[in-house]
């Protein structure tokens, strides 16, 4: 592996505490900046950065906190709602945690006055995944240690419940047909649900454990990609239910992986934090080996940016934000 490829982070953030997740808002939120959530201990801290990519008067990075919600437990998941408004009167920031008690928290705030939040409960272990319905924003799926993908309105109601044959790991939803959705287990097995029909309608395999993470490929949906054991695979689900392709990347093991939200040829992983630093690389499918490597000595959390090929990783009081070229 050519040593030049590692480098650290092309710009950081200084947090209050250690950071456990990390996402971009994917959504047009009608704002010229770039909404991002974190999450440590028993915060939530919603911000918004602007890079030197998309601005030229602007040196490096420039971000601003905009508001900082009490949590009171470890946050594990954020997911972004596409109500979030910046460009309304009062604005809209709409959002949904995961956490260590095993509940989910949906917190609606206009950052002034009103700031809400709504307990769904229901799920008897840990979440490991969670996400909005991309069109309207009014279903959130999660899926649990509990061996279960459930579907919630947003008054807490569970409208539909997928029983798993082992726990469920990540959870998409399809960006223009919303009644399809993607959810991965441990075993192995991604599969496809109907939501209108609540069955099952595609399945694809790794045929490698424990499969730990996995991306529906938003700007090719036929594109599917996951990390499994120390490896990660990409499937093209027209034409087999089997990997098209994998590769060995992370010593010990695998942990996160995302697809770049405007290039469906680039994707991150990243490694557990073990007897390594904990390894952040991003790939590119044309490449044998990895375009970018990043070291973080304690990383949690891989978001890409809106629409720029830039990553942002959580590490100890610091977010951690990588460019790479197209």
């Amino acid at each position: 592996m050519k040593q030049d490829a590692t480098r650290s982070a092309t710009y950081t953030v200084n947090c209050e505490d250690y950071v456990h997740v990390v996402e971009f808002n994917i959504f047009d939120s009608g704002d010229s900046g770039n909404l991002i959530a974190y999450g440590g201990n028993n915060y939530v801290v919603i911000g918004i950065c602007t890079f030197q990519e998309e601005e030229a008067d602007i040196e490096g990075i420039q971000y601003k906190t905009l508001r900082t919600f009490h949590h009171g437990v470890r946050v594990d998941g954020i997911a972004w709602s596409p109500e979030t408004r910046l460009d309304s009167l009062p604005p809209v920031i709409k959002f949904c945690t995961s956490a260590a008690d095993m509940k989910i928290r949906l917190f609606t705030s206009d950052l002034q006055d009103k700031n809400e939040y709504k307990v769904l409960e229901g799920h008897s272990d840990f979440i490991n995944d969670l996400v909005f319905d991309p069109k309207e924003g009014q279903e959130i799926a999660s899926v649990s240690d509990d061996h279960t993908c459930r579907i919630w309105n947003l008054e807490g109601v569970q409208t539909s419940h997928f029983v798993l044959h082992s726990p469920g790991m990540s959870v998409c939803w399809h960006p223009e047909e919303t009644f399809k959705l993607m959810v991965a287990e441990k075993n192995g097995t991604i599969r496809f649900y109907d939501l209108l029909a609540q069955q099952a309608i595609l399945s694809l395999e790794s045929e490698q454990m424990p499969l730990m993470s996995a991306h529906w490929c938003l700007k090719n949906t036929f594109k599917v990609g996951a990390v499994a054991g120390n490896d990660w695979l990409i499937w093209d689900i027209t034409r087999s239910s089997y990997p098209q392709e994998k590769r060995p990347v992370h010593m010990d093991r695998a942990c996160l992986f995302k697809w770049c939200t405007i290039n469906e040829n680039l994707f991150a992983t990243t490694g557990y934090p073990g007897k390594m630093a904990s390894q952040f690389q991003i790939h590119h499918l044309g490449h044998p080996q990895p375009i970018l490597i990043g070291s973080v000595p304690v990383g949690s959390g891989l978001s890409w940016h809106r629409t720029l090929p830039l990553c942002a990783v959580g590490g100890d009081h610091k977010l951690l934000f990588w460019v790479t070229e197209m």
